[in-house]
């Protein structure tokens, strides 16, 4: 069986019913059984995005793209003035 990708949204919506399951009384192993997730996977998650809302989780996720790709952006730029100074010694 192939891994699973949830979305933020899923992720956040299996958060607030484990978070419901446990309330009733249902302990953290048969709440993340009934999401269909480990517990380690619950853990992460909730780390991850626990007191986050939706909004809040989207705009997490655009900042970590966003740094992503401006260190690529850098690395790139760092890459051609290397290229550049092997290949004219002058510069």
């Amino acid at each position: 069986m192939g891994r699973k990708r949830y979305t933020t949204e899923q992720i956040i919506r299996k958060l607030r019913e484990a978070e419901v399951e446990i309330s009733n009384g249902s302990t953290v192993a048969q709440a993340v059984r009934k999401l269909g997730v480990t517990e380690q996977t619950y853990y992460r998650w909730r780390k991850e995005y626990g007191g986050l809302r939706l909004d809040q989780a989207k705009r997490l996720k655009e900042l970590e793209r966003e740094t992503r790709l401006k260190n690529i952006v850098a690395n790139q730029a760092l890459d051609i003035a290397i290229l550049k100074e092997i290949a004219d010694p002058k510069f």
